[in-house]
């Protein structure tokens, strides 16, 4: 998505007008269209004050992507009671079956064990408690995975 695009959805997203914006950094109405229409960009400044003025890092404004935003706000609501309640096997299953069909065909006992291991390590060795070392391994594989994409 390129810049301009990210800039109005910004906008769009903080409930702002193109007149509301344009007050607010001292500049015409219409630089904030072409800024958003992608005819001229905003200097280092202006863009650490669009940035401000719309709750985003620099980096989170030049890569603002609504969808992933969308899902951070409903992540950052979700209660842990909520959270719990899920069957995140059967959610994510939907997307990829491939997690409703494995137990079937994988022995899970090796593996499980393997990864208990690695868990107690890292509560050891770092003092984590259960789920933060599960999520720091989950973080670890993650990483793993994409370096060999």
């Amino acid at each position: 998505m390129e810049l301009g695009n990210n800039l109005y959805n910004a906008r769009k997203k903080s409930g702002l007008s193109q007149e509301e914006v344009s007050e607010k950094l001292g500049v015409s109405r219409q630089t904030i269209s072409k800024w958003e229409l992608g005819e001229t960009l905003p200097d280092i400044r202006q863009s650490k004050r669009l940035s401000n003025l719309y709750h985003l890092s620099l980096d989170e404004l030049i890569d603002f992507d609504l969808d992933v935003q969308e899902i951070q706000e409903v992540i950052d609501k979700t209660s842990d009671e909520v959270t719990d309640k899920v069957d995140w096997t059967k959610a994510w299953g939907k997307k990829y079956p491939v997690l409703i069909t494995y137990q079937q065909q994988v022995k899970t006992d090796f593996y499980a064990k393997e990864l208990g291991i690695l868990l107690d390590d890292l509560r050891q060795k770092y003092n984590y408690n259960e789920l933060d070392a599960m999520l720091v391994l989950k973080d670890i594989l993650a990483t793993v995975w994409k370096t060999r994409k």
